[in-house]
């Protein structure tokens, strides 16, 4: 009965492990393929089975150790540029309609949006600048 070499094995893990990194977007796995692939590489030198699970274990560990902070600080780090409605907040409107607690009207950014205050009690007449807090759903919240 022929069997496989060793090189032949290690990349079918790599394999699996290059799929099972597509389903999953572990990156984690994506150096573990590594892993295999330089084990095979190893074989394909003439290096014994220690050294190819060696070399494995290293390489995967290194490239775990390397690639996860990066990812880390990559997943944490909050969009440069602001879109949609989070653009929005902060932004100063002028009021159109009298704003108080129960509603009205403002021009944000050339559009008329409804409007209510933050603050239930706090009123604003026409032509004064509010500054929007937040958008809840199509009103803007402004103070």
């Amino acid at each position: 009965m022929n069997t496989m070499d060793p090189w032949v094995w290690w990349l079918i893990g790599a394999v699996v492990l290059g799929i099972a990194l597509v389903i999953t977007a572990m990156p984690e796995l994506g150096m573990l393929s590594a892993g295999a692939v330089a084990a095979a590489v190893t074989y394909g030198l003439g290096g014994d089975v220690v050294l190819q699970v060696i070399v494995f274990a290293a390489v995967s560990v290194a490239g775990i150790a390397v690639v996860r902070p990066v990812a880390a600080r990559h997943g944490a780090q909050r969009p440069q540029l602001a879109t949609g409605v989070d653009a929005l907040k902060g932004k100063q409107a002028v009021v159109l309609e009298r704003v108080d607690g129960r509603g009205g009207r403002i021009k944000l950014n050339g559009e008329v949006w409804s409007a209510r205050s933050l603050d239930a009690a706090q009123a604003y007449d026409v032509g004064q600048q509010v500054d929007v807090v937040d958008i809840d759903g199509a009103t803007a919240v402004v103070m």
